[in-house]
């Protein structure tokens, strides 16, 4: 599609009245809607609005190109506007602007429409363009001007493409990304700008643009690797694991545009600082593609990378506090007790809500933050466990998107208040109100289970064993698990001591059978995963169940049965082979203290193993959704 079937005799202004950036949006919307190319004239100025709040789309140079993709455009348009006196539209430069574009992209935009839109843009990096549609003195003659400079732009991309099939060995090679809040103009117009500019210097160059129209030309893996440099010009968040190792410049949009030169420069000149990377898979693949998979996952493994610092730390607090503190004596240590306190009266106490609250963010940014951190306070306090946080998470965010529709009706010049008032203060409020109704019935279900074990009776150890072992796995720490292992106190108290060691022995198996699944069957586990794996073997020596958290959370799917089974295998043998402890906790610490403690240590051990091959022959392993990926782009 060309630009001149978007902008049209009705839709241009060569005398454009208006004096100030309020009313040249006004008088260009207008003359949009006369063309018949809105269903709602209102909702358009609102949501050019709505883009002039989050960075002016004052360029420079002269020119401005309001801009928005909404429902209420009724077909793709542009407008164009010229001013000989210049109006102050809050450019970048501080210039006045003399040339307006404004876009008018759908909601239901195809690629084609996006492409001559952003391609508009790009044109305008031209001084001698911009002096010629200065110049013009008829309609036709603007119309003409942008046909000649489309074709010229459009044989240029033709002899670019052709360029690259040749050797351009010898020249500096960077690689960028450009992206801006809208993705349609300063996104092209900044990766216009690095390309001609890169021209200039000698430097070959491919840039990667987040626009409307999605990921266009991706840069590959290989591509990555080769590169001297890596400029990231963007305003929007732009997933970089893929660059760890890089030399890596990180700018605003706008620097694209204005100062590619220097963005160059630091790119090539070694100058640029190197990206240690952070170890997390984010939002892509672990090729550099970009992650296709839905968004739920992305909001959830968000709340877990966020949340398993918490548990790592917290748990090997604990585990070390043991070496001081003898677990169920009635002396302890005062170092060994500040270390049990930072751990978990702290450290995991916080994990729940951080898994929620940024879980919450994740779906609405900022705004989610506070209600998803009181929601995963609430499931834990209710003892709802990791399942209770991460209902509460997206249940914050979602909550949170709702809001803000509902009082989408105020103006842009109050947004702050919005966002820091009204969102969270509503947020908060209905996420705590439906948590206290949601997860107040779980202390009853918690009590009608503890009830409901005593009743068995011993009749059949091994099956209750199995059955303890199961429990301790469901929801590693929520209503389930805690009943069990208050079960297991309450039997120890009987003087019934073969429970609870079934019940220690299955809540070991979790982490530890995580912990050998990363360690043998690395190509199902990120690099993150197989770090939070190692510390897995101490946190289930240490009988820390919650170290499997961060995994099940992850792909519960697989996880969860997998750990269930294992749990419960351990949890029966433990029986069958007469183990019983009167410690209550402690794990493999107090491993010597077990009745048949040998035949308890392979009991655990099989169960881990059963729990890691399980997980072994289940999971995907993680390459296969970035070569889906690669194969989708290619």
């Amino acid at each position: 599609m060309r630009i001149t079937e978007l902008l049209t005799q009705d839709t241009v202004l060569l005398d454009l009245k208006a004096s100030a950036k309020e009313a040249v949006i006004d008088e260009m919307a207008e003359k949009l809607d006369r063309a018949g190319k809105l269903a709602d004239l209102k909702l358009f100025k609102k949501a050019i609005r709505e883009r002039e709040s989050q960075s002016s789309t004052g360029i420079g140079e002269g020119v401005a190109i309001p801009h928005a993709k909404t429902k209420a455009v009724k077909e793709p348009a542009i407008a164009f506007a010229r001013s000989a006196e210049g109006v102050d539209y809050e450019a970048i430069d501080g210039q006045n602007s003399h040339l307006f574009f404004m876009i008018a992209a759908s909601e239901g935009a195809n690629n084609e429409h996006l492409q001559a839109l952003s391609r508009l843009s790009t044109l305008l990096m031209d001084e001698d363009f911009r002096q010629t549609l200065m110049e013009a003195d008829s309609v036709e003659e603007v119309l003409r001007a942008v046909d000649e400079k489309e074709k010229e732009k459009l044989g240029a991309e033709d002899e670019d493409r052709a360029a690259r099939k040749g050797d351009t060995s010898g020249k500096p090679f960077v690689v960028a990304v450009t992206g801006c809040p809208t993705g349609i103009a300063h996104t092209y117009m900044a990766a216009d700008g690095l390309k001609a500019k890169a021209k200039q210097m000698n430097i070959d160059i491919k840039v990667e643009t987040n626009g409307s129209d999605g990921v266009r030309s991706r840069l590959t893996q290989e591509e990555i690797e080769r590169a001297d440099g890596v400029i990231i010009a963007a305003d929007t968040k732009i997933e970089k694991e893929r660059f760890a190792g890089k030399r890596l410049v990180d700018a605003p949009v706008k620097d694209g545009i204005r100062k590619p030169e220097d963005l160059l420069n630091k790119a090539v000149g070694g100058n640029a600082p190197v990206y240690k990377g952070d170890g997390s898979t984010g939002a892509s693949s672990g090729d550099g593609q970009e992650d296709r998979r839905p968004g739920f996952y992305r909001h959830l493994m968000n709340g877990v990378s966020n949340m398993l610092p918490f548990v790592v730390a917290g748990g090997i607090l604990i585990a070390l506090s043991f070496v001081f503190n003898e677990p169920g004596a009635e002396e302890t240590h005062w170092f060994g007790d500040i270390l049990n306190m930072i751990g978990a009266e702290y450290g995991f106490y916080l994990m729940i809500p951080v898994l929620s609250a940024f879980i919450a963010r994740s779906i609405a940014d900022r705004p989610g933050f506070a209600a998803g951190m009181i929601g995963g306070l609430m499931a834990v306090n209710f003892e709802a466990g990791f399942l209770g946080g991460i209902i509460a998470g997206f249940l914050a965010g979602y909550l949170v998107l709702l809001f803000r529709r509902v009082f989408a009706f105020i103006p842009p010049s109050l947004d702050g208040i919005r966002t820091i008032l009204i969102l969270p203060l509503f947020g908060v409020f209905f996420t705590g109100l439906i948590m206290f109704y949601l997860v107040t019935p779980l202390n009853a279900f918690s009590r009608g289970i503890e009830g409901w074990l005593g009743g068995l009776g011993t009749g059949n150890i091994v099956l209750m064993g199995i059955l303890l072992g199961a429990m301790m796995a469901v929801d590693m720490g929520g209503p389930i698990n805690k009943a069990a292992f208050t079960f297991g106190l309450a039997m120890i108290e009987a003087g019934n001591y073969a429970p609870h060691a079934a019940i220690m022995a299955a809540g070991m198996v979790p982490p530890l059978g995580i912990a050998i699944a990363t360690t043998f069957f690395k190509s199902k586990f990120t690099r993150q995963e197989q770090d939070a794996g190692k510390s897995n073997y101490v946190l289930g020596a240490s009988f820390i169940t919650e170290g499997a958290i961060p995994f099940a959370a992850a792909d519960p799917g697989r996880v969860i049965p997998s750990i269930i089974t294992g749990s419960a295998i351990a949890g029966g043998l433990a029986m069958l082979f007469g183990a019983a402890t009167q410690a209550p906790h402690g794990g493999l610490f107090v491993l010597l203290l077990v009745d048949n403690w040998a035949l308890y240590l392979i009991a655990i051990l099989t169960g881990a193993a059963v729990t890691a091959l399980m997980l072994g022959f289940w999971k995907k392993p993680v390459q296969s959704a970035a070569d889906h990926s690669q194969k989708q782009a290619s």
